[in-house]
């Protein structure tokens, strides 16, 4: 068979390829427009019992407002219940968080990966274990001193364990990312004068930087969809967007609105579709030279 024949492809399979990829497209991505679209009714309409084509026509918010949209849902959030608020804290908690992780995870995996002795692979072990652990039991290990200390509440013990439950995650990811760039480059600028330092950052740091951009963007996920580790250990007007979309929901003692939440939802998703489709490059080509080694 010819490479000409070899490559050819039916019609019928690019027909399928192709009808594959917009359904899943369309599922995928159906949930997240259906809010968006949501969060410009009033509760009436999205939520409507009696025909759910309210939520299309906005039957209810054209006569509740006057027009077949509204932004009353992201003014209550935003403004009336200070949404702005929890979304600066969580900013804080996410860039806080990333960069304590990636300096402690760059300079850690380079050292292990550069390292021939047995201890380094027993390290990495030690990190996989705690890693594994549920994120509640670091939690409750950390609740005692910061009760003591008066340290409960604020970001800082946010970041401290958010740190701690993503620093084995970032060390292993880094590890392997460096153990793919060859030691010859290492010993080549040690050669022409550098120090060890200045061989990782000015050698080794700028060849592996899509690796650290994945792992940076994994460990911003981590901050900034977390709930557990932020509903329990800042208060509530420090809270992030997460429990803050919670709380918006109510209680069975406590009436909430969920058209807040609905707009809270949106304004804390947006930002991740653009944040991946910015760096959607750096990601696959940091994500292909971690899964190859040699």
């Amino acid at each position: 068979m010819s490479a000409t024949a070899a490559t050819r492809r039916s019609p019928a399979l690019i027909a399928f390829s192709t009808g594959f990829v917009i359904l899943w497209v369309v599922l995928a991505s159906f949930p997240f427009l259906w809010t968006l679209w949501g969060s410009f009714k009033v509760q009436g309409d999205f939520f409507s019992k009696a025909d759910w084509m309210n939520a299309l026509w906005g039957t209810r918010t054209l006569v509740e407002t006057g027009a077949t949209f509204t932004g009353q849902a992201y003014h209550g959030a935003w403004v009336e219940q200070d949404f702005w608020r929890s979304a600066l804290n969580t900013m804080i908690v996410v860039v806080f968080t990333v960069i304590v992780s990636l300096t402690f995870g760059t300079l850690g995996g380079y050292a292990l990966a550069r390292s021939g002795f047995r201890y380094a692979f027993w390290l990495l072990m030690i990190a996989l274990i705690f890693r594994a652990m549920p994120h509640i039991t670091l939690v409750s290990g950390y609740l005692l001193p910061f009760f003591e200390w008066n340290l409960w509440g604020h970001l800082p013990t946010a970041v401290i364990v958010l740190v701690a439950i993503n620093q084995p995650f970032t060390l292993w990811m880094l590890h392997s990312f460096f153990l793919n760039i060859p030691k010859d480059l290492d010993e080549s600028a040690m050669v022409d004068g550098c120090t060890r330092f200045q061989a990782f950052r000015h050698v080794i740091v700028p060849v592996m930087w899509p690796g650290v951009i994945t792992t940076g963007l994994f460990s911003f996920l981590l901050a900034y969809n977390d709930f557990a580790v932020t509903a329990m250990l800042l208060s509530q007007e420090n809270q992030t967007m997460v429990p803050k979309i919670a709380s918006f929901l109510g209680s069975t003692f406590e009436e909430g609105n969920v058209m807040f939440a609905v707009a809270a939802v949106v304004s804390a998703t947006a930002p991740l579709f653009v944040l991946v489709m910015f760096f959607q490059r750096q990601i696959v080509s940091g994500l292909t030279a971690g899964a190859v080694k040699g």
